[in-house]
C-alpha cells in the first residue's frame, strides 16, 4: 500500500513544477590512511578520496532509479533549459553527478551522436572549494568555531572524552598516530570502513568491537558538529544557507508571474551535507548517510492554490523512500508554516553572524583570529534531497 501510495503522489506532484536533489558521492576509497596501514595509497587505482566503479555504478542506477521516478514529468530527451547541476569540487562529487546524470539522461535518437555509445555529455558546475558556502563548511567562520570550543566543554563532550580514553590510547598506539581524539577517530573508521567494503584484509586489532566503537565515535563526530549544543545556531552557519537557497528557489517558481522554464536543480555533495540539511530541519535520523543516498522535499499545489512541503529520504536503493516529517507540521506542511518553522536556522546574513562572537553581536566584526577547526570538514562533506511543486512554479 505504500509503494503504490507514493507512486500515485509522485505522479501527481510531478507533472509540472521544480525539483531540487542532493546527494552524497557514491563508495570511494579512504580520503586518508594511518602510519601502521598496510595498505597504502597504491592500493586504490585513482589513490585517496576517490569514486570507485561501485561508486559509478550506484549513481548510475540512482540515475535511472530517478528517471523512472519522474518519467511524467522531465523531457524524454536532456534540455539545458530543464536541468542545473552543481557540485562541490572534489573529482569524486563531481564524477557521482556525471554518472547519475547518465541514467537521468540517456540520449534519444535525436542527441545519439555515437550509435555505440549510450551516454551524452551534460554541464556539471562547481566553484573552488574555498569559496563554496552552499556546499561545503566554512572554515573561515569564527563564530562556529567558537560553538565548537564551547561544545569541548559541554558534558557530553567530556563523558565521551572520558569514557573512551583507553579506547583512543589503544587506536592510537595501533595506528601510529600521533594523536587520536574522539574528533578525529572517524578517519580511522573511514578508512577501515572502505577496506572491508573492498574485501581487504584488516589489521588483528581491527576485530568486530573495536569496529563498533568506532562506528560510535564516527556517528557522534556528526552529533557535535551540527548538533548536542546550540543546535539552532550552528544550523544557521551551516545547513541553514542551503535550505534557505532552496527555499528561495521554491518561492520564486511558485510566483504567478514566473516563466523559469526548469525543472530539476541538482546538487552533488557529501554526507556532512545531507546532515547538515537534516538538522537544520531536525530530522536527521542519526545515522551517517550512504553512499548515493537521497532527502527529498516535495512542494506541491493544493486544490484551493496554497502549497504545501512533503519530505521524504531515500537512504535504501531497494526500498522507495520513506516520508519525514517537519516538528510542529503534518506530513503535508503548508508552505507557509514550513517556512515559518525553518525560519530560525536560515541566516540573514551569513558573513555577519560567522564573525560575531556572540549572537547578541551580530553585525559586528570580531577579533578573532585564530581558531581551532573540526578535522573532519576539511575531508568529508551528503545522500539526494528533493524539493519539488506541482504548478507553473524542490
Amino acid at each position: 500500500e505504500i509503494r503504490i501510495y507514493i507512486y500515485i503522489f509522485f505522479c501527481f506532484v510531478f507533472s509540472g513544477g521544480i525539483v531540487s536533489l542532493l546527494y552524497r558521492h557514491g563508495d570511494r576509497s579512504p580520503v586518508e590512511t594511518f602510519p601502521t596501514d598496510p595498505h597504502l595509497e597504491s592500493a586504490w587505482p585513482q589513490g585517496f578520496g576517490q569514486l570507485t566503479l561501485e561508486g559509478m555504478k550506484q549513481h548510475y542506477e540512482l540515475g535511472k532509479a530517478l528517471r523512472k521516478l519522474y518519467k511524467d514529468f522531465l523531457s524524454a530527451h536532456y534540455s539545458h533549459y530543464e536541468i542545473s547541476v552543481r557540485s562541490t569540487d572534489y573529482d569524486r562529487t563531481l564524477m557521482s553527478a556525471l554518472a547519475n546524470l547518465a541514467g537521468i539522461y540517456p540520449p534519444t535518437r535525436p542527441q545519439v551522436f555515437d550509435p555505440y555509445l549510450p551516454w551524452q555529455p551534460i554541464p556539471v558546475h562547481t566553484v573552488p572549494l574555498d569559496e563554496d558556502r552552499l556546499l561545503s563548511f566554512p572554515i573561515d567562520c569564527p563564530r562556529y568555531q567558537v560553538l565548537m570550543d564551547e561544545t569541548r566543554q559541554t558534558e557530553l563532550y567530556r563523558n565521551m572524552t572520558e569514557t573512551y580514553k583507553d579506547f583512543l590510547e589503544m587506536v592510537r598506539m595501533k595506528t601510529g598516530l600521533e594523536n587520536v581524539t574522539v574528533e578525529t577517530a572517524w578517519s580511522v573508521y573511514d578508512t577501515l570502513y572502505c577496506q572491508t567494503n573492498h574485501d581487504m584484509t584488516l589489521p588483528d586489532w581491527a576485530n568486530e568491537n573495536v569496529m563498533e566503537k568506532l562506528s560510535d565515535l564516527n556517528t557522534f563526530t556528526f552529533q557535535i558538529m551540527f548538533g548536542a549544543y546550540k543546535r539552532v545556531e550552528k544550523c544557521r552557519l551551516q545547513g541553514g544557507i542551503l535550505l534557505k537557497q532552496i527555499l528561495e528557489n521554491v518561492t520564486q517558481h511558485a510566483k504567478p508571474e514566473s516563466e523559469d522554464r526548469q525543472k530539476i536543480m541538482v546538487y552533488s555533495a557529501h554526507d556532512t551535507t545531507v546532515v547538515a540539511l537534516q538538522t537544520a530541519l531536525d530530522v536527521f535520523n542519526g545515522l551517517q548517510p550512504p553512499y548515493a543516498s537521497c532527502h527529498m522535499f516535495e512542494l506541491h499545489q493544493e486544490d484551493d492554490g496554497s502549497f504545501s512541503v512533503a519530505m521524504f529520504y531515500r537512504n535504501d536503493s531497494t526500498k522507495d523512500p520513506y516520508p519525514l516529517t517537519l516538528p510542529g507540521c503534518s506530513q503535508y506542511c503548508p508552505l507557509q508554516d514550513f517556512m515559518r518553522l525553518t525560519k530560525p536556522v536560515i541566516p540573514e546574513d551569513w558573513q555577519k553572524e560567522c564573525q560575531a562572537v556572540d549572537p547578541s553581536l551580530r553585525g559586528t566584526r570580531s577579533s578573532l583570529t585564530s581558531v581551532t577547526a573540526v578535522q573532519r570538514t576539511s575531508h568529508r562533506s551528503i545522500p539526494c534531497a528533493i524539493l519539488s511543486m506541482n504548478a507553473e512554479v524542490y
